[in-house]
């Protein structure tokens, strides 16, 4: 277990809008205003999925470059994390912009999956569909994030997903240290509790770094739980709305201060992006020439 927590910041997610919370920004000055708010808080590293002004997700390089390049204008120091999770896009497009732009992580799904959510009051499902993330997809992934330099991050469903690395070691698309994402909370994979998480990290290959993202306000019982186990955590717009008294966030920094509050009570110090760099096996200099 490290003293040094990593807090991640999702900051706007491709799904929720406006309409649903008021903070979660569209254009690259809004987004360069969030993780600045989120960096002053704490967040070391910020996960990016795009939209155009207009508030469409998208994937293409040049909406993460515009977004890209106002977030550094405003926060150099911060980790870059791109998306590629995406539904009935061709591969090749949902890594066009990790490609083209070289952040310092590329995040990939590990397994296919129901993914839904329910509804008790209406009986029956808000949305239900198939998340599928076929193995030679993946190692597709692999492979042109390996060309351009950039380290996977490995965002692990269920336990499964987290053992799926092994053969992917083997094959030698994926070199360890591994940098594992555990996600609770998401109907068809591993639910959010304690419980869960403890046994999910153990289960990661000794040596690599995890860290814990859940969805809604279960996000804060899990904060509590990855910091007590010695791993990293994520919230922000793109998980979560709401605060742990119940109350909207008006921004993405309000909720990466709840997290950095929650970490320092597990006795942990919050990682700044220089030593979170160091813990996931990152130069300490990254390379920006792509983006610019």
């Amino acid at each position: 277990m490290t003293d040094a927590c990593i807090i991640t910041c999702a900051v706007s997610g491709a799904v929720a809008n406006k309409q649903q919370c008021e903070g979660i920004p569209y254009a690259p000055e809004e987004y360069a205003k969030e993780v600045r708010r989120a960096r002053d808080a704490g967040a070391s590293m910020v996960h990016i999925h795009a939209r155009e002004p207009n508030g469409s997700p998208t994937v293409k390089p040049e909406h993460y470059r515009a977004i890209t390049q106002a977030v550094l204008a405003e926060t150099p120091d911060i980790i870059i994390n791109y998306s590629t999770g995406w539904v009935g896009l061709p591969m090749a497009e949902r890594v066009a912009h990790i490609t083209d732009l070289k952040p310092e992580i590329g995040a990939l799904n590990m397994g296919s999956m129901n993914y839904a959510k329910y509804s008790a009051k209406r009986k029956g499902f808000v949305f239900n569909f198939v998340f599928e993330n076929h193995f030679d997809d993946i190692v597709f992934l692999l492979q042109r994030m390996n060309e351009a330099g950039v380290k996977p991050e490995c965002e692990c469903f269920d336990v499964g997903h987290v053992e799926s690395v092994v053969p992917l070691i083997d094959m030698g698309v994926i070199t360890p240290p591994v940098q594992f994402s555990l996600i609770h909370g998401v109907l068809g994979g591993i639910q959010a509790t304690a419980r869960n998480l403890a046994h999910m990290s153990s289960v990661v290959p000794d040596g690599s770094t995890w860290g814990v993202i859940a969805v809604s306000r279960e996000q804060w019982t899990m904060v509590a739980a990855g910091a007590a186990l010695g791993g990293n955590v994520r919230v922000g717009f793109e998980d979560n709305f709401y605060l742990p008294s119940g109350q909207m966030a008006s921004s993405n920094g309000d909720l990466v201060e709840a997290a950095a509050t929650i970490v320092r009570l597990q006795g942990r110090e919050v990682a700044e992006p220089s030593t979170a760099r160091e813990l996931l096996s990152l130069s300490a200099e990254p390379d920006r020439s792509a983006v610019a």
